[in-house]
């Protein structure tokens, strides 16, 4: 997943629940449809919650990848 092609990023590192949703659903507002988001989060939370995010939006969860208490996502804007 490292090597995947993205848009932008946010770091969301520190943050608790629910500030990772909110500011990826911010960042995802202001992308283009297609358009992908990498974001960097340590919240445990933030894995169940980016994908019940991801399904209820739309937008497209194509990847998750955890490594030092770093939980990567790569989102696709629907």
């Amino acid at each position: 997943m490292s090597d995947t092609a993205f848009d932008q990023e946010l770091d969301c590192r520190g943050l608790l629940c629910p500030l990772p949703i909110l500011k990826a659903k911010q960042a995802v507002d202001g992308m283009a449809a297609g358009q992908v988001l990498r974001m960097l989060a340590t919240d445990p939370g933030s894995v169940s919650d980016m994908q019940a995010w991801t399904r209820q939006t739309g937008h497209e969860l194509l990847g998750h990848q955890e490594g030092d208490g770093v939980h990567t996502y790569y989102i696709r804007k629907s």
